[in-house]
């Protein structure tokens, strides 16, 4: 039996709230209720990212459909569940602490949902500032650092000229310690005291002392969301 028939059957149990059918399975155990749980969490999750940024749209559904694969005879069982959670007085953070409770020691499972999430949001052609800051909540729920997040987040999203990463010239998933590294580096390199030192034109020292700046504040951004 698919698993998609089993959330059928289970349609009866789930009642009027998602976040209660969720809540009764407590044990962490590979069991077709887990794969239930998981799966009707993930459409919970879906259903309420869906309307992080106000509007649901076509490609959002059919992007959907695409990461679950849902046989046409079983979409309205899936679109229950989909409503209800829409519609479910329990936030978001309710279904994502499940979750984490449920896959506290399979964290791969978790970063697969936050991948299906990233996917559905970037349907439309753009992941929007509350997707987004849903998608790092979720990731936070589920136990990920913001480091974590980063590196996941590299996967779906290219980063823009004024990505704090791209001006610094380091990847978005390095280490702390690389971090601080690379910074100083750039620091001693670009100061404008070297390019005096070296009787550069004034010109040339304004331009250091500006690039500086940019990497001064890039590095700020990154230390702020990292803690350093």
């Amino acid at each position: 039996m698919s698993i998609w028939s089993r959330i059928s059957q289970a349609i009866t149990a789930i009642g009027d709230s998602v976040s209660a059918f969720l809540a009764k399975i407590t044990a962490p155990r590979p069991s077709p209720e887990m794969s239930i749980a998981f799966t009707i969490g993930v459409i919970a999750l879906g259903a309420k990212m869906a309307k992080a940024d106000g509007v649901v749209t076509g490609d959002e559904i059919a992007a959907f459909k695409q990461v679950f694969r849902v046989p046409e005879r079983e979409l309205s069982g899936v679109a229950r569940v989909f409503n209800l959670a829409k519609q479910d007085v329990a936030g978001y953070d309710a279904y994502a602490r499940q979750l984490a409770r449920l896959f506290a020691t399979r964290p791969q499972v978790l970063e697969d949902v936050i991948d299906s999430l990233f996917h559905i949001a970037k349907a439309d052609g753009a992941v929007h500032e509350r997707e987004l800051a849903y998608l790092e909540s979720v990731a936070e729920i589920f136990g990920f650092s913001k480091r974590d997040f980063v590196r996941i987040k590299a996967r779906h999203l290219a980063p823009t000229k004024d990505d704090p990463y791209v001006i610094l010239g380091i990847e978005a998933f390095a280490t702390d310690e690389e971090v601080r590294k690379h910074y100083r580096k750039l620091v001693r390199d670009n100061h404008p005291d070297k390019h005096i030192a070296a009787g550069v034109p004034a010109e040339m020292i304004e331009v250091a002392t500006e690039r500086l700046a940019r990497i001064n504040a890039a590095y700020e951004v990154v230390a702020r969301e990292r803690g350093l």
